[in-house]
C-alpha cells in the first residue's frame, strides 16, 4: 500500500516493448535509497514491481491490465511521472490508504490561479464519479488529495503552493490524461449493498451430540 505523498518526480528514460512486455525506465534519486528486485514502487499512482536498477534510476514491467486502464503506456523519455515507494509499518499515514490499483483516468479542464494556491477542475467517466464526493479522497497520479467539489462527470481540487511543487500535476497541460484511483471504502460499501441476507447462506456447527453420533458411525464405517 502507499500514502499518496509523492516522494519525487522522476522522469522516464526510456519506454517501449522489450520481446512481449512492455517496460518503462526511469531515473531517479530519492525512491532508489535502499530499493531491492521486487519492490513496488508507485509510478503515477500505479503499484508496479521493479525489474531492474542501478544507482541512477529503476526499471517496470507494464502489464497489458496496466497499459489499459493507466496513462503509462503514453509516456515518452523525458516525461515527469510522481513516485512514491510502498509505505512501511511505521510509515506515518498522512494521506490516505492509497492502494496503488488504477480505476481509470480523466482529462484536466482547467488551472485557476487563488492566491499563492491552484484550482485544478478534472473530468472524470460517470462510472468513477459515483465514487468520488465532496471532501473525500481522491488519488491523482497517486497523490493523495481532497476533493472540494464533485459534479456528474467532474471534480475539483486545490493545491497549495507546496503541492504545487512537489507533484508534476500543475506541470501538466490542459487536456492532459491523469490516472485516477478513487476511495477503496466506497467500492467496498457498493459492493455490499448488492447483496442481502438472502444471499447468505450460514452453516451453523452440528451439535454436540449429533456431531459424536457422527463420529462413531464413522468408526464403526456405517454411512449416515
Amino acid at each position: 500500500m502507499f500514502t499518496g505523498l509523492i516522494e519525487e518526480i522522476g522522469h522516464v528514460r526510456a519506454a517501449g516493448r522489450i520481446g512481449d512486455g512492455y517496460r518503462l525506465a526511469i531515473d531517479a534519486t530519492t525512491v532508489i535509497g535502499g530499493l531491492k528486485l521486487g519492490d513496488s514502487i508507485a509510478v503515477n499512482g500505479a503499484c508496479l514491481t521493479v525489474v531492474a536498477f542501478d544507482a541512477t534510476g529503476f526499471s517496470v514491467g507494464l502489464a497489458p491490465e496496466t497499459l489499459a486502464r493507466t496513462d503509462l503506456g503514453r509516456l515518452r523519455p523525458g516525461d515527469g511521472v510522481n513516485l512514491e515507494r510502498a509505505a512501511l509499518p511505521t510509515t506515518r499515514l498522512g494521506g490516505h490508504y492509497v492502494q496503488g490499483h488504477i480505476d481509470g483516468t480523466g482529462t484536466i479542464r482547467s488551472f485557476r490561479k487563488d492566491q499563492d494556491s491552484l484550482w485544478v477542475v478534472i473530468d472524470a467517466p460517470r462510472s468513477l464519479m459515483r465514487y468520488i464526493a465532496p471532501k473525500g479522497f481522491i488519488a491523482v497520479d497517486g497523490a493523495s488529495l481532497t476533493v472540494v467539489n464533485a459534479g456528474d462527470d467532474w471534480f475539483d481540487l486545490t493545491l497549495i503552493a507546496y503541492s504545487q511543487e512537489k507533484l508534476f500535476l500543475p506541470r501538466k497541460g490542459i487536456g492532459a490524461c491523469v490516472n485516477l484511483e478513487t476511495d477503496i471504502m466506497a467500492k467496498y460499501a457498493e459492493r455490499l449493498l448488492r447483496f442481502n441476507d438472502s444471499d447468505r447462506v450460514v452453516h451453523a456447527p452440528a451439535p454436540p451430540q449429533q456431531a459424536v453420533a457422527s463420529r462413531r458411525a464413522l468408526e464403526e464405517g456405517v454411512s449416515s
